[in-house]
């Protein structure tokens, strides 16, 4: 006899990270995981090394003045406000606390792949709804609704694809949805889009009991190497995931960090505004060496690639990472032939695109 796992652990795909090396030898341009390319604020970087000054002491459980410089930018109340040891750890005490064996769950047929893993771990069942466009589809949403359902999960933006529901359409996906079942927003890009029809969700979560919104600070604040997130939601649900989360979850350079960081204002602006002019860049620059991509909101693309052996993704991972250009193989999210890339310094874009130019004239392609 040997310990085993509850049924259906075993059953999890193991979430495996995009690539962080390049040959030895090669410059390393790490464009698989959606990472700034402008690193954090200054402010946040003082913020994190005076805080590391007092480790002997335990951080504040309730990272208070964190929840209080994101209330104050967003203007909300902090009991409806909950940090997290990123957003991962949001989007899976709301399984550990809502899902139990013979609970569905819902998430879109490209959706993150945390969202299965979470809802296996918490012994419910992952029901897929597919997409039209590689983008969410909320009669189809709708449609897998069932008695069982408990949460629904919608990255918007969604990575990998980087495509958006406007927010007219995620009104119209809570109005169908019975009031015990939870809309998950994830909301991890949001800072980065420009669109005027976009709502990352706030307004909803204020109005709504069954309505969460989860943030990051790992994309464009740059603060992945700290793990900080949070949540936005009714009370009652602040609550219910306040009584199993880890008693001090984030760590004191995490909290000190992301409080310097939200209220750098400027610098996020900035972050904005850069990803902008070099994603439209990146698009075009792609799509005129004859590959497809999907249209993005976020800070990365999708791009496709033909299945003529030699031209495949995998041929062109390969060449890339050859040359110290790392992307994001995307099988794991039903695109075989495709290869999602973070957008980077100018450096690494310009690099990456005549890469890519060199890669689609060789004679081995």
């Amino acid at each position: 006899m040997k310990p085993v796992p509850k049924d259906g652990v075993l059953d999890i795909a193991v979430y495996v990270p995009g690539k962080s090396r390049a040959p030895e030898g090669i410059k390393l341009h790490k464009l698989s995981s959606n990472e700034t390319p402008l690193g954090p604020s200054p402010k946040a970087i003082e913020a994190a090394r005076a805080a590391v000054a007092d480790l002997a002491h335990y951080p504040d459980g309730q990272a208070s003045e964190l929840k209080t410089a994101i209330a104050e930018v967003y203007g909300l109340n902090t009991r409806n406000i909950l940090c997290g040891n990123g957003s991962d750890e949001l989007l899976g005490l709301l399984c550990q606390c809502y899902l139990a064996p013979g609970d569905e769950a819902i998430h879109t047929e490209h959706g993150f792949l945390v969202y299965e893993i979470q809802i296996q771990a918490a012994g419910a069942t992952p029901v897929v709804a597919p997409e039209r466009e590689r983008t969410a589809d909320v009669d189809a949403i709708l449609a897998k609704v069932s008695d069982k359902t408990k949460l629904v999960f919608l990255a918007n933006p969604n990575n990998p694809t980087g495509t958006y529901l406007p927010f007219d359409e995620i009104r119209r996906l809570h109005a169908g949805l019975p009031s015990h079942v939870i809309l998950v927003l994830d909301a991890a890009y949001a800072e980065y889009v420009r669109r005027n029809d976009y709502g990352a969700g706030i307004e909803l979560v204020s109005s709504a009991d069954n309505v969460v919104m989860t943030r990051t600070f790992s994309k464009i604040y740059g603060l992945a190497g700290l793990r900080v997130g949070w949540m936005y939601g009714p009370e009652a649900i602040v609550e219910t995931l306040d009584r199993v989360r880890g008693p001090f979850n984030l760590n004191a350079a995490a909290i000190a960090a992301g409080t310097a960081a939200i209220r750098d204002r400027a610098f996020i602006e900035e972050a904005a505004r850069f990803n902008a002019e070099w994603l439209e860049w990146t698009t075009r620059a792609v799509e005129a060496l004859g590959l497809s991509v999907t249209p993005s909101v976020g800070n990365f693309i999708l791009i496709h690639f033909p299945e003529t052996p030699g031209q495949s993704a995998a041929d062109a991972d390969a060449f890339l990472t050859a040359r110290g250009f790392i992307l994001r193989r995307v099988t794991g999210y039903g695109f075989p032939n495709a290869l999602r890339m973070s957008i980077g310094s100018e450096e690494a874009n310009r690099g990456l695109v005549g890469a890519l130019a060199e890669f689609v004239k060789s004679p081995s392609s």
